[in-house]
């Protein structure tokens, strides 16, 4: 059995999308440059994600930090018990 995980996540200022096979890194997304990388070891055989998955991304991430707005939002007046 594999265990395959696709991690998104972001913040204000920044943002991170990568698919994982067993551990390893086999996609993530470079805002930065604006692009997808694949990091696989040359000794395997390679996995290429499909065109259009940098701009999934990019789309994942709009929705992400919108989703942090209204969370932000919602739990603006949300008391902390002690």
């Amino acid at each position: 059995l594999h265990v395959d995980r696709q991690v998104i996540g972001c913040s204000d200022h920044d943002g991170e999308e990568v698919y994982n096979l067993d551990g390893e890194e086999m996609w993530f997304a470079d805002f930065i440059k604006r692009e997808g990388v694949e990091p696989q070891p040359p000794f395997i055989d390679h996995i290429t994600y499909q065109d259009g998955t940098y701009q999934t991304a990019e789309a994942n991430q709009q929705t992400c930090k919108s989703n942090l707005d209204v969370v932000r939002t919602a739990m603006k007046d949300f008391k902390i018990e002690d």
